[in-house]
């Protein structure tokens, strides 16, 4: 209902149309004993933790998100936030950061229907792969020498279709259909046959990455939205010195879901309050470009006391369908001769 009133606000379109979304974790200390955080020296220390994967919308509002345990990697958890997002927005391109794709994760997102766009920070190290290796790319020959083998694929192909048809229907969750696709640490084979897909949706990406920088600018606009909704969130989740002091799972949801929820509420609030100040602003005679507007990030939390006591009462204004009346700021009129 929170994603649907946002997306039904005019300058919602000014910051994207929905079809992309961008995924990316928060990692979080848990500094009790619990089954469900794991050892990461990177963001825990000597500690362990978790990570609060969400999904993020180029409209700005928050589609999913989840705990995963601190030593899952995010190409794991992808899959799930985008397969098990249940809001009116349904993204088909997702950016993501280095460490969330595999060969499958693009395999799989393929075969879905969905494109995933990761940033890549170790491109020189990876590799080209083609369909016919009397191909003649010129000056990419060299660094397209290996071969995509199809017949993997061809073999396992009704078993491919059938684990696509479950993860469409939500049987198995998608966390524990990747978790099939291996045995220990060894890929099974039709892992290594949806890999095979996947290196071809890779080797495009790849391509159209390094040679289109509107993509590149793109990818990495998105992830710095979901940056930006991350300091809104650690702003959020202060108490207990920004520390997860959950045991179980389920209480971990519980306060991680009111971590999801609280940011939405907070960026529809001040876009519902920005959409209304241009409209004034407008109505007074001030020019108000839409360019502008589309650089302008809803989640600035500086006028929201986050500490102290809250009181709920409701002023009149409100309570009537009204928004509060807008401060009054002096403003001139701009003019290129000034």
């Amino acid at each position: 209902m929170l994603v649907k009133a946002h997306n039904e606000l005019s300058i919602t379109s000014l910051w994207g149309d929905g079809t992309m979304a961008a995924a990316d974790g928060i990692r979080f200390v848990v500094p009790i004993k619990t089954l469900h955080s794991g050892p990461n020296p990177k963001y825990f220390g000597r500690g362990k933790g978790i990570t609060w994967y969400n999904l993020l919308s180029d409209k700005l509002c928050g589609l999913n998100d989840f705990p995963v345990p601190g030593t899952l990697k995010d190409s794991m958890s992808i899959l799930a936030i985008v397969l098990e997002q249940q809001t009116e927005i349904q993204p088909t391109e997702i950016m993501t950061d280095t460490g969330a794709y595999s060969n499958v994760v693009f395999g799989l997102f393929r075969l879905l229907g969905y494109r995933v766009s990761p940033r890549l920070a170790d491109i020189g190290s990876q590799r080209l792969w083609r369909m016919d290796m009397n191909a003649d790319y010129r000056e990419l020959n060299v660094i397209s020498s290996n071969k995509i083998r199809l017949n993997r694929a061809e073999l396992h192909w009704e078993d491919i279709l059938r684990l696509i048809g479950s993860l469409r229907l939500g049987k198995p969750s998608a966390i524990d259909a990747m978790k099939t696709l291996r045995t220990g640490s060894k890929p099974t084979s039709l892992s290594r046959a949806i890999a095979e897909i996947g290196r071809i949706d890779k080797t495009i990406h790849l391509l159209t990455y390094i040679d289109e920088e509107e993509k590149r600018r793109m990818i990495l606009k998105q992830l710095n939205r979901v940056e930006s909704r991350h300091s809104l969130a650690r702003a959020v989740f202060h108490g207990q010195r920004g520390e997860l002091r959950q045991q179980y799972r389920e209480g971990q949801e519980d306060q991680l879901g009111a971590l999801g929820l609280m940011p939405n509420i907070t960026v529809y609030w001040n876009t519902l309050y920005i959409e209304e100040a241009v409209r004034q602003l407008r109505v007074e005679g001030f020019e108000v470009d839409d360019f502008d507007l589309s650089r302008i990030f809803p989640f600035i939390f500086r006028h929201i006391n986050m500490n102290g006591k809250h009181t709920f009462s409701m002023p009149e204004e409100v309570k009537e369908g009204k928004l509060r009346p807008l401060r009054e700021v002096k403003l001139e009129k701009y003019s290129p001769l000034s």
